[in-house]
């Protein structure tokens, strides 16, 4: 019973998790915040919804690994000319004692490492919805650079017009602007075509038609990490899921080498049969049978192999957690990285490229630079605007990776 109702805990939490079809699960048609998208994904993804079903089904070994054996029933009738005569017999056999322990210890730990398989998909998916929402927001971002520089373009058709009708500028700079509005013009063009394919991966993710339509999203606050290092590294050797479902799976192997040393102990059966005399008078008749474990060289070889298993898992628990510390050094970097270049377009060259094609502008109405000097200012702050969107992009993509390697959430 009380495995029967922790069971039943345990899967309802599980449904709260990936099921959001209530007041929480945001309308398909109205995806807005990153949260949206995360939940939408959870009660979609079909990938997630497998992990599901199979840790349910492990959850379902650890009742049958603890139960026993059907009892055995028995029924003979003789019949003849001079006799008439039935028998009964009920027999039950009882494994040594600690087997059904064992089973039943790797079968939970089994079912454990099956939740850990679960968790471990749900922060890989949440980690590919936060990796295309926010490409899908570089492409909105980018956008409206374009569309702005586009407008700043035609300004400067406008202040180049306006110079050579009072005579003071050249035709060749109206040129030189009017094909800068049509290579622009192209760019946007292409950034808005590329929406599609953008679109296709989101709705793969979301396990919806791949033309369904998505509006442009909200922004979210940028994620800051606030956690030194090695607090990150204790974090993903605590909380990885991928290492805690080795953990689980040690356990199981290690109860499969307490199973396989009981082999060499015998079951017991035990069981009666009721019995008539010829003289009429009812009797049970007690029964007691063992099986004897005669072939030791197999139930060795049963042993050293759940051992080497063990050994096996113990080893590969050691490998994969030294190569996810060491992509947890890279992707710290790539942070870090990050992290300085956002400041150095925030700080200087962003500013310093408005500044600079303000006083371009001045400078070109004054007749003291020319167009070309006007235009590259212009090129100048289009570069920086998109680098620095593409280096945000790159930064969140890389917290939200951080994230499923250390099995935390920022956000």
């Amino acid at each position: 019973m009380k495995y029967q109702l922790l069971a039943g805990f345990l899967i309802l939490a599980a449904l709260c998790q990936i099921s959001t079809a209530d007041v929480n699960s945001p309308d398909s048609g109205n995806l807005k915040t990153l949260q949206d998208y995360l939940n939408l994904a959870s009660d979609n993804n079909a990938e997630l919804k497998a992990k599901f079903e199979e840790w349910r089904s492990a959850i379902e070994q650890v009742p049958q690994a603890k139960s026993l054996d059907d009892p055995m029933f028995t029924y003979e009738a003789e019949t003849g000319t001079n006799s008439k005569m039935q028998k009964f017999e009920f027999k039950q056999v009882f494994p040594w004692l600690g087997k059904i322990e064992a089973r039943t210890d790797a079968a939970s730990a089994n079912a454990k490492a099956a939740r850990q398989r679960f968790e471990m998909a749900k922060l890989k998916l949440y980690w590919q919805v936060k990796k295309e929402f926010y490409e899908f927001l570089y492409l909105a971002e980018a956008i409206n650079i374009a569309e702005e520089n586009l407008e700043l373009i035609k300004h400067f058709e406008q202040v180049a017009l306006a110079k050579y009708t009072a005579a003071i500028g050249a035709h060749p700079d109206i040129i030189r602007a009017q094909i800068e509005l049509a290579k622009l013009d192209e760019v946007l063009t292409s950034l808005r075509e590329f929406k599609k394919p953008q679109v296709a991966r989101l709705n793969a993710i979301l396990n919806r038609p791949a033309d369904t339509t998505l509006d442009w999203p909200g922004r979210p606050e940028i994620t800051k990490l606030g956690i030194d290092n090695a607090q990150l590294v204790n974090l993903l050797k605590e909380k990885n899921p991928q290492l805690a479902e080795m953990r689980w799976m040690i356990e199981a192997a290690r109860s499969e080498v307490k199973l396989a040393q009981k082999r060499f102990y015998p079951d017991i059966g035990v069981g009666f049969a009721p019995r008539t005399d010829n003289m009429g008078d009812n009797s049970v008749v007690w029964m007691f049978s063992i099986n004897i474990p005669l072939w030791r060289d197999s139930y060795k070889a049963g042993e050293e192999q759940a051992r080497a298993n063990m050994r096996k898992i113990t080893q590969q628990k050691i490998d994969t957690e030294n190569n996810l510390v060491s992509e947890l050094a890279g992707v710290l970097y790539e942070i870090e990285e990050s992290d300085r270049k956002i400041n150095l377009y925030n700080d200087i060259l962003i500013p310093k490229a408005q500044e600079l094609i303000n006083a371009s502008e001045a400078a070109y109405k004054a007749g003291t630079l020319d167009f070309l000097s006007l235009i590259d200012s212009q090129r100048m702050l289009l570069e920086y605007n998109l680098n620095y969107q593409r280096v945000v992009t790159d930064n969140q993509q890389k917290i939200a990776e951080l994230q499923m390697l250390a099995g935390i959430n920022l956000n």
